[in-house]
């Protein structure tokens, strides 16, 4: 057989001309080539990643004998001069129709391929409740416009295990995705009183590297919420302390026009990103809220302290004023009811014939009186000193009342928010997890 092919000389030309395959002959263009026009037209269409589309079926109006071509078994054709599946992509947006392939591949048994590279960008419905954790799942489903299943059907080449391999190798660049795998299937759409459509669909599933929005965004976050933490052990310096505070609550409001620019405009679930960042600005806030209330009652002790300072022993002040004044009044009660006639003690002589008193009585009369007095003096003397120990504890450098009760709050708000805190970032933890 050798030697009778190397005897001809042989060109595609001849097998074109055999087949009468030219650009007028509407045979091979116009209609579905099929002998039988109740059967079907087989396409097998196979897809990888890298936009690589492959497309087989067989025309069953062409076909000649390679022994009668020196052994020619394939030729190469314009894809105008033969008829071509219409080919319509449901998910499709936009399709990047520069680069064509011009050219069919021609078999001796009319099996017809076609090969295209195009760059598509589909309708994926996705789900970012997980983001950046998240994994999504795009379908690329192809049917026919015109043909139902009755005339036209689509069959996979390959399984979804070659085509997740093919893909693999095939794609060098994944960027911030990384791709898990391809799986296809095959079903019809029915649309009742049209027909039912044959369907190839290949879903694509891929996985978000969350390395870069960890870096720059999740940790930031983490990151002033741990200094929130750290301004509760700043002494003293109540404008600064609300100031920094400040600073971290509008950081995160930065932060949180990023995320929007980030996340997509849609979406079923809320993301658990943005949970995480609306929760800790919440925080954040209460505990700005918690200072200015804590600075509230150090400033209610403060004031009443420069009013006690103001009134200091020896000082014209209301306080002394008043503590004079009460101590006058009660001496002076008790003198009006402790009179020497109160304690008049009669002398075992008798009265004395003007009905006076004798030397000696007068004398006994005047030391009663003195010792009443120093009775009377010591009772002041113990009022005076309850009425001052409020004023002389705080002379003495106790703490202020509000001042404690600030105190109380700021360490029971610091424990509960450091409490909420971490069981919050292990709940969601939890969820970004599974």
């Amino acid at each position: 057989m050798d030697e009778v092919f190397s005897e001809r000389v042989c060109s595609y030309q001849d097998v074109l001309n055999f087949l009468n395959l030219t650009r007028n002959n509407e045979r091979y263009t116009v209609i579905r080539p099929v002998l039988d026009w109740t059967r079907p037209t087989l396409v097998n269409m196979d897809m990888h990643l890298c936009a690589i589309l492959n497309v087989t079926w067989k025309n069953e109006l062409i076909s000649w004998d390679p022994k009668d071509f020196c052994g020619i078994t394939r030729v190469t054709v314009p894809r105008d001069l033969l008829w071509i599946p219409d080919l319509y992509i449901f998910e499709s947006v936009e399709k990047d129709d520069e680069y064509v392939n011009p050219y069919l591949s021609l078999s001796y048994d009319g099996n017809v391929t076609l090969d295209e590279d195009f760059k598509l960008i589909i309708n994926c419905k996705m789900d970012v409740h997980k983001f950046p954790f998240d994994t999504q799942s795009c379908d690329i489903s192809f049917s026919s416009c015109c043909h139902t299943v009755n005339e036209l059907r689509f069959l996979p080449i390959s399984n979804s295990t070659k085509v997740t391999r093919t893909s693999k190798e095939i794609l060098l660049s994944q960027g911030e995705w990384e791709f898990l795998n391809m799986s296809v299937r095959t079903h019809n759409l029915s649309f009742h009183e049209h027909g039912d459509w044959n369907i190839v669909q290949y879903t694509v599933s891929i996985r978000r590297k969350p390395l870069l929005h960890i870096i720059n965004f999740q940790l930031p976050i983490l990151f002033f919420l741990i200094l929130d933490f750290a301004s509760f052990f700043i002494m003293d310096s109540r404008s600064d302390k609300l100031s920094f505070k400040m600073t971290l609550l509008l950081a995160i409001s930065v932060l949180l026009l990023i995320l929007r620019d980030i996340l997509p405009s849609k979406s079923n679930k809320t993301p658990l990103i943005a949970t995480y960042v609306i929760v800790i600005f919440a925080l954040m806030l209460l505990s700005v809220l918690e200072t200015i209330l804590v600075n509230y009652l150090k400033d209610m002790d403060s004031a009443r302290q420069e009013f006690i300072t103001e009134s200091a022993p020896g000082s014209d002040s209301p306080c002394t004023k008043r503590l004079s004044a009460a101590h006058l009044q009660s001496c002076e009660t008790e003198k009006n009811k402790r009179t020497p006639s109160d304690v008049f003690i009669p002398s075992s002589g008798g009265n004395s014939p003007s009905g006076s008193p004798t030397v000696v009585e007068l004398h006994t009369r005047e030391k009663v009186t003195e010792s009443q007095w120093l009775c009377l003096i010591l009772e002041e003397l113990q009022k005076l000193r309850q009425s001052l120990s409020p004023c002389s504890a705080a002379m003495a450098g106790k703490r202020p009342y509000w001042t404690q009760v600030a105190d109380y709050v700021d360490r029971a708000f610091y424990v509960i928010y450091l409490l909420s805190a971490l069981l919050f970032l292990f709940i969601l933890s939890l969820e970004w997890k599974n």
